[in-house]
C-alpha cells in the first residue's frame, strides 16, 4: 500500500512539471504570436473619391447645428463618419467618437452624416448626446462618397484632400486613419507592406 502511494506520488509529481514546462512553452509561444501579428486598420474599400483626391465641397443643413461644409480648405483636417439609428457597431462606437472628438480638437473636425428617416436620427442625436457634433442628413453626401457598408469614415486634411478611408468598428481602426496623417501612408496596411520591404533591402 505504501509503495502504492509513492509511485502515485511520482506520477502525480512528473505530471506536474510536464505540465508546468508545457504551460511555460504555450505561454511564450503566445507572446511570440502576438508580437508578429500585425493591428488591422480600417478596411479601405475603392468605391468613391479616391485617395488623394478633392472632393467637390457640399454645403449642407444639420440636424442641430446649421449649414456646414463638408470638403474644402478648413483650418482643421475633417473626419466624417457615416452611421444609421439602425446600426448597431454605429450605436457602440457614438461614446468613443464624442471622446475622440475631446481628445483631438487641436487638429480635428467631427462630422457625422446620415441618411433616412430624421425622426430616428433625432432620437439618436438624443440619446447619445451627440448636439456637440454637427449630424448631416443626406443621401447626396452618401452617394458622393459612395457609402455602401456602415459605419464608414473618411478624413480629409486642411485642403479637403482624402488621406484615408474606410469601415469602422474599434477605436483602433479609427486611430489607423490619423496614422495616415501623420505617417505619410494612406493606410496601416501600406506602412506594414513598406516597412517589410525596408526590412529585406
Amino acid at each position: 500500500m505504501e509503495t502504492l502511494l509513492i509511485f502515485a506520488v511520482t506520477i502525480l509529481s512528473v505530471l506536474s512539471v510536464i505540465l508546468f514546462v508545457a504551460f511555460f512553452a504555450l505561454s511564450r509561444q503566445v507572446g511570440i504570436l502576438f508580437e508578429r501579428i500585425t493591428p488591422v486598420g480600417a478596411m479601405i474599400n475603392n468605391n468613391g473619391p479616391q485617395l488623394g483626391e478633392k472632393p467637390e465641397p457640399m454645403t449642407l443643413a444639420t440636424l442641430n447645428q446649421g449649414l456646414i461644409t463638408v470638403g474644402g480648405t478648413k483650418d482643421k483636417s475633417t473626419l466624417v463618419l457615416f452611421v444609421s439609428p439602425s446600426c448597431p457597431i454605429c450605436k457602440v462606437l457614438l461614446p468613443m467618437v464624442s471622446s475622440i472628438q475631446k481628445s483631438e480638437r487641436a487638429w480635428l473636425n467631427i462630422i457625422l452624416a446620415s441618411d433616412g428617416d430624421e425622426q430616428a436620427q433625432r432620437a439618436m442625436i438624443e440619446q447619445h448626446k451627440l448636439t456637440h457634433l454637427p449630424y448631416v442628413l443626406s443621401q447626396e453626401l452618401g452617394m458622393a462618397y459612395r457609402v455602401a457598408k456602415l459605419p464608414f469614415s473618411v478624413l480629409l486634411d486642411e485642403q479637403g484632400t482624402i488621406i484615408s478611408k474606410g469601415l469602422i468598428n474599434s477605436r483602433e481602426q479609427f486611430e489607423s486613419l490619423f496614422n495616415a496623417k501623420e505617417s505619410g501612408f494612406d493606410s496601416l496596411q501600406a506602412y506594414v507592406q513598406h516597412d517589410a520591404v525596408a526590412v529585406n533591402q
